[in-house]
């Protein structure tokens, strides 16, 4: 069988909806590829917030939506800071030999982000510097770097201050320190921005509106951004399960977690720093939900998003030392979560080459990232309404995903 070019994307799909759907077909038209290989969290996410419907259901969003093959990052890079996460994505797409890479972008040139990296590579000690001195000033992460990036003496020809951009960045400077020949294709945002919390006009809005409609009540009204399958496959996961999973799902958990651990025991965990633990369970003794608790932990320091990653490893108990090993080389594996004829014929093609193993069968395989998949993935199956035990088997009895 004549070899397939394949593209990646990096993709969570929380949940699956219009422009999402816009990215994969505009995807196909930029690199001409024949097989798109997507490599999606699992049931926790980036922004550190447990998935709105399991992995199992976005797969096969996915999959109807136009990916031929759904790769899992694992969950040691999926709920890591951005250059963790796009590393470990970045590395898998190159393990399955895909050509290039597409990402969506506020930019929309891929030939900026280029540029940017060799000029910000060139001066690296001293964007390295800078950034931590504004931390030292109280700045979170992103803040720091942006301001970095725009003290350097570089034309400044990318916004960094832009969420997209930021992670577009990050796929690229990964891409690069692999020494890989992935080719990185951007495609410019449509309509609505990453953080919009509000449904706009025409068909396509954030994911972040999409979710604060639904658990609003307004489902009506977001089926109006998303295709029929996902509304199909989100009403489907509300009966199997009784609900749809937000943090306050999980909020008794990581209120128990945090009120019966001595402060030490709860620095062990994952970004936990800096009398982080302190703050944490004073917050929750004024909290009793996780947005007050949230409201009353967070400062200028850190993002949300890194806050709400800490708690996900306080409520999944997974610990630095743990995190540290795994992340300190890149993923071991590759887990297959779905696949389309297309997927299935270019796998064919290639598994004979592949450097790394090929997981389609959980109970098969002993590696320290699934042991943790399958923990993290017990936490998750907490947050049901019903079903509970149908729920707890999902991990290790679901084969892989086919849509003809």
């Amino acid at each position: 069988m004549e070899q397939l070019k394949a593209t990646g994307v990096v993709v969570e799909y929380n949940p699956f909806h219009n422009g999402h759907y816009y990215h994969l077909q505009e995807t196909k038209k930029a690199t001409g590829a024949d097989c798109i290989i997507a490599v999606m969290s699992g049931n926790f996410l980036q922004r550190g917030e447990p998935a709105l419907l399991s992995k199992w259901k976005r797969t096969k969003m996915a999959l109807l939506g136009g990916a031929d093959l759904v790769i899992e990052l694992p969950y040691s890079f999926a709920t890591s800071h951005a250059p963790r996460f796009a590393f470990g994505s970045i590395f898998l797409l190159q393990s399955l030999g895909a050509e290039s890479f597409c990402f969506g972008s506020e930019s929309g040139d891929a030939e900026l982000f280029n540029k940017t990296h060799d000029s910000l590579n060139a001066q690296k000690e001293i964007y390295q510097d800078l950034v931590r001195s504004f931390m030292s000033k109280g700045l979170s992460y992103p803040s720091a770097a942006s301001r970095a990036y725009e003290s350097l003496d570089i034309p400044l020809t990318l916004d960094l201050s832009k969420p997209n951009n930021i992670l577009g960045f990050e796929y690229v400077r990964a891409s690069r320190e692999l020494g890989s020949h992935i080719r990185p294709v951007t495609i410019k945002r449509k309509n609505a921005d990453y953080h919009d919390v509000m449904l706009g006009k025409g068909n396509i809005a954030s994911a972040t509106a999409i979710r604060e409609a639904i658990f609003k009540g307004d489902e009506k009204q977001a089926a109006a951004y998303m295709p029929h399958y996902t509304v199909e496959l989100l009403a489907e996961e509300q009966v199997e399960k009784g609900t749809l999973m937000n943090w306050e799902r999980f909020f008794p958990f990581l209120r128990y977690q945090l009120l019966s651990t001595s402060p030490h025991e709860i620095n062990r965990y994952y970004e936990v720093e800096e009398g982080l633990e302190y703050r944490m369970i004073e917050a929750m003794k004024k909290s009793d939900s996780f947005e007050t608790f949230m409201k009353h932990l967070k400062t200028k320091r850190y993002t949300w998003t890194r806050l709400q990653r800490a708690c996900l490893h306080v409520l999944n108990n997974t610990q630095k030392e743990e995190m540290l090993a795994i992340l300190g080389s890149p993923p071991s594996y590759i887990r297959v979560l779905g696949m389309t004829g297309n997927g299935r014929d270019y796998l064919s093609t290639v598994k004979k080459s592949l450097d790394l193993p090929l997981v389609t069968t959980v109970s098969k395989h002993d590696f320290a990232g699934l042991r943790m998949e399958a923990r993290t993935s017990l936490v998750y199956a907490q947050g049901a309404a019903r079903n509970l035990l149908r729920a707890e088997k999902e991990e290790f009895n679901t084969p892989p995903i086919m849509v003809n």
